[in-house]
């Protein structure tokens, strides 16, 4: 497939990557801290979401560091109440992670969120300049079974979970996503287990000509939980999430 310059691919929680002078912030041991890295990591979605020729900007650490797709502002932040705010401080069970004072809080802000958002920002503001329109694909996976601190306990798990935004995700794209999932045999559910989408702050609900649309894999489908290692049906299933972002592409594109 062709490149297509109003297309951004999105994926915030791929890497493990905890930079060595920040370990001493952590207040697990190694093997506590490798596997709450293995829970929370969305494994294997720089794979799983890559179309060659479309841009895909990926957070350069785990989420354990700092997580870009939460808001900046704590208070605006649901997950904050669960100490998992854009600067984590519990685990995914509800122990201390680390104990940080405002001052490391902000350089951590300043060291990865900010220019994160910055360069998604900046892709986004050329999407709209060279094309008129911004599409962004923001590709994560989730647990078959719901860690503690996730919002929806509900245990019966779709395949498939597609996020949306009342103001950026139109109506015609979520329904391209949903059915074309469900013709690849996908069971699909609508912003559950988990909602929304992300938008750079700059556009978010600002600018209509930026659409996004978040797509979460069911870890079951692709790999063995919780440590990482593929299963037999990884290409089949990258090939739909593949297949499915072409159509979406394709259909932003026509209109």
């Amino acid at each position: 497939m062709s490149w297509k310059p109003f297309t951004i691919i999105h994926v915030p929680h791929s890497s493990m990557e905890i930079p060595e002078d920040l370990l001493e912030d952590f207040l697990l041991s190694r093997e506590e801290l490798t596997r709450e890295l293995h829970l929370m990591t969305d494994h294997y979605t720089g794979e799983l979401f890559n179309i060659p020729g479309v841009p895909m900007i990926r957070f350069p650490v785990s989420r354990l560091v700092v997580d870009p797709e939460r808001f900046l502002d704590d208070s605006q932040e649901i997950m904050a109440t669960k100490g998992m705010g854009a600067v984590y401080t519990s685990t995914s069970n509800g122990r201390p992670l680390r104990v940080l004072d405002e001052s490391k809080r902000k350089a951590l802000l300043n060291r990865y969120y900010r220019p994160h958002h910055l360069q998604f920002d900046m892709a986004c503001t050329r999407c709209l300049h060279e094309s008129g329109k911004c599409l962004l694909i923001d590709g994560h996976s989730f647990p078959s079974i719901p860690l503690p601190y996730e919002l929806d306990q509900i245990s019966d798990r779709p395949n498939i979970c597609i996020g949306t935004d009342e103001f950026h995700t139109p109506a015609w794209l979520s329904d391209i996503a949903e059915r074309s999932f469900r013709e690849y045999g996908f069971v699909v559910s609508l912003n559950a287990p988990f909602s929304g989408t992300l938008v750079p702050s700059g556009y978010y609900r600002r600018e209509a000509r930026v659409m996004s649309i978040m797509i979460e894999i069911n870890r079951s489908l692709y790999m063995k939980e919780p440590y990482g290692s593929k299963n037999g049906r990884f290409v089949a299933v990258r090939l739909a999430i593949q297949k499915v972002m072409s159509i979406l592409i394709d259909a932003v594109a026509s209109r």
